[in-house]
């Protein structure tokens, strides 16, 4: 029944049907979490950590929402400066339980990023399922992966990484699975001491669905499975040493244990007997699922011609006996997963060392002639997957009947509508702050860098260049090197600057090179959906680290000038209207080394939904409730999922808050 349902029920309900977002999802695990420990009879707490992107961009603004959740939970959340900062915090959250003046059991955490992040944060995440989980906390790494680069510099695909750090990760389909693999995952990691990997891919984390809540799994310990005498978790001392390694590789054979006891791996139609049988896991799953459908195969004609299909969730270590049950006695199994083979890969490996059950044929990303079959470049999708399990069918069972089918959706398949003219290229909002920030003088270049302002790369404005966020301007050092020591601007945002790209700004300063860094301070993380920067930033305190650091010339821009005081800055910085931007650019390239430009104003996109929600009469006011701004809806009482609650942020360095007293609304 949904009477009376509310969107907030997808936090209350125990049981029933909800609707949530993957974002939502990922919320809800910490809090399912902490209720399984209190029945239980723990005293946890939960610690979440990370930093935002694409498809994790929202994950902070969900948590946000849901913070009277969490406090009724015991669960802190810090958005970290960077992923690594992040992981590292979390790896603190395990040291709890082996702390003398500990206030509880044990400490869940939770770590997010997308997949540059679980490269940046790789030292961290390797430190950290090396020297382990503790018994009642457990760490899950959430994973923002996206295949097909919608959203990113390059395409990412993190189970390489995580098979490089020795840590097994789970890749769940879909929303409900979200709420099934994170307990799991949770529950791993206290029994391995191991770290446990979540993939959360944009198509899954980005949608949402009608989910109906699992009841709480019971998970059992092996029995068998002897712990060495040097234990698995978290301890100290525990010094550098062969002993690390040593103890990971005890840790995989817990968590292999613990699959085994607890498996989740499964057959999806379970034909006694089959042929032929396909392997697959997280996105791949669904696309083979629909493609199968598409070629008119369900679970009666699954069983009639004798085909099954079994679904990963721990992609790595895959747990061996269910999967060599699975294929044994097969004629042919075709692995079908996304990205990189590595399903593929351990089955080749398994049968090396049990050649008995080895299926007469695998293919996955070859065939038998060594030509590719399952690509691992871009996205898979149900069409394209249908002619090549059509191909493989037929080749198996005889005859055409599956190529013909597969023909015939290409045939059907709906071709790109394309108007003359109506084709458009993303550009900056109205009155976006980049609109004008981003040009440069009649004879200069500049380069670009992530955020909003990488658009001005295609919009005839002297930007190129593309870098990993956080080394802007650094590739010019050796570039310069080379022209003759050519002068650049370097585009740099202000939660870029904050996150890693002041360590950039330090190495141009250290190389001498001839670069000017424009950095812009819009007031909002706008990319990933208007958050603050995760820390006390404003123009004032980012002109004195630059003169801390080295760097004599420093102008600020605005379109709003007269908020500043030339008395809150070093000596020697102007401060000038955003219509003198061309005369000071002109300026600072001719200076020698590094100097700093700094353009402030606020993202047009921000200002619109502050406008929106509702603002108090003086827009430079806010109510302050428990380090939280309320930027007054105007009509109600604030809850914490309120929109209009945001974190404590400034203005160019001038606090927008006023006294909860002085305010006459109801803000209990």
């Amino acid at each position: 029944m949904l009477d009376n349902y509310e969107l907030l029920d997808r936090y209350r309900r125990e049981s029933g049907r909800v609707l949530m977002t993957g974002t939502q999802a990922l919320v809800r695990i910490a809090l399912m979490q902490r209720t399984v420990d209190v029945a239980a009879g723990l005293n946890t707490a939960g610690f979440i950590s990370g930093y935002r992107g694409s498809p994790l961009g929202m994950v902070d603004q969900e948590l946000w929402r849901a913070r009277r959740f969490l406090e009724e939970s015991n669960i802190e959340f810090l958005p970290a400066v960077n992923e690594d900062l992040a992981a590292t915090a979390v790896l603190g959250s395990q040291q709890v339980e082996t702390d003398p003046n500990k206030t509880v059991d044990g400490v869940f955490g939770i770590w997010y990023g997308k997949g540059p992040g679980v490269d940046r944060a790789g030292d961290a995440l390797k430190h950290g399922n090396a020297y382990g989980s503790s018994p009642t906390g457990g760490v899950l790494v959430v994973a923002g992966d996206d295949h097909g680069c919608i959203s990113s510099s390059m395409p990412h695909h993190s189970d390489v990484a995580f098979l490089t750090f020795m840590m097994p990760h789970l890749n769940p389909a879909s929303v409900a699975e979200y709420l099934e693999y994170g307990l799991y995952g949770i529950a791993l990691s206290r029994f391995s001491g191991m770290w446990v990997g979540f993939k959360a891919i944009t198509e899954t984390v980005e949608s949402a669905m009608s989910v109906e809540l699992p009841p709480y799994r019971q998970f059992v310990a092996p029995s068998g499975f002897v712990v060495p005498p040097t234990g698995l978790h978290y301890r100290w001392p525990d010094f550098p040493g062969p002993q690390i390694e040593e103890r990971l590789e005890a840790k995989k054979a817990a968590t292999l244990a613990f699959a085994a006891a607890n498996p989740i791996d499964r057959k999806i139609f379970d034909v006694p007997n089959a042929r032929f049988g396909i392997v697959t896991t997280g996105k791949a799953h669904l696309d083979l699922m629909e493609a199968l459908r598409l070629l008119g195969i369900d679970a009666a004609e699954a069983a009639r011609i004798g085909l099954d299909v079994y679904k990963v969730g721990m992609v790595w270590p895959l747990e061996p006996q269910g999967a060599l049950d699975f294929v044994q006695g097969k004629n042919e199994v075709l692995v079908v997963e996304e990205k990189r083979g590595i399903i593929e890969s351990q089955f080749k490996e398994y049968f090396y060392d049990y050649p008995g059950r080895k299926p007469k044929h695998l293919a996955g990303k070859a065939d038998e002639n060594g030509m590719r079959l399952v690509p691992w470049v871009g996205e898979l999708s149900p069409l394209q997957l249908a002619p090549i399990v059509a191909s493989r069918l037929d080749r198996e069972f005889g005859g055409d009947r599956f190529r013909r089918l597969a023909e015939k959706l290409e045939e059907n398949r709906g071709t790109e509508i394309a108007v003359e003219g109506a084709t458009r290229i993303p550009y900056f909002c109205s009155g976006c702050p980049h609109n004008t920030s981003t040009r440069v003088p009649e004879g200069s270049k500049a380069l670009a860098g992530i955020g909003c302002h990488f658009m001005a790369s295609w919009m005839g404005r002297e930007t190129d260049g593309l870098i990993q966020m956080g080394g802007e301007g650094v590739n010019w050092i050796a570039r310069s090197k080379f022209n003759g020591g050519e002068h650049v601007f370097q585009n740099l945002g202000d939660g870029t600057f904050y996150h890693s790209g002041s360590l950039a700004i330090r190495q141009s300063i250290a190389a001498g090179t001839n670069i000017t860094y424009k950095i812009l301070f819009n007031d909002a993380v706008a990319m990933t959906g208007g958050q603050p920067v995760d820390g006390p930033l404003s123009v004032q305190s980012i002109a004195h680290a630059m003169r801390a650091e080295g760097v004599d010339r420093i102008a600020i821009i605005s379109d709003e000038p007269e908020l500043f005081s030339s008395g809150d800055f070093p000596t020697g910085t102007t401060i000038s209207h955003r219509r003198e931007l061309d005369s000071v650019q002109r300026e600072l390239r001719e200076i020698p080394g590094v100097t700093v430009l700094v353009y402030a104003q606020t993202c047009a996109t921000e200002k619109r939904r502050r406008r929106k929600r509702g603002k108090l009469e003086d827009p430079n006011k806010f109510v302050v409730i428990n380090d939280l701004v309320c930027e007054g809806c105007g009509d109600c009482s604030v809850e914490s999922n309120c929109l209009s609650v945001v974190p404590k942020e400034t203005k160019f360095g001038r606090k927008r808050q006023i006294d909860q007293n002085s305010c006459n609304k109801d803000y209990s």
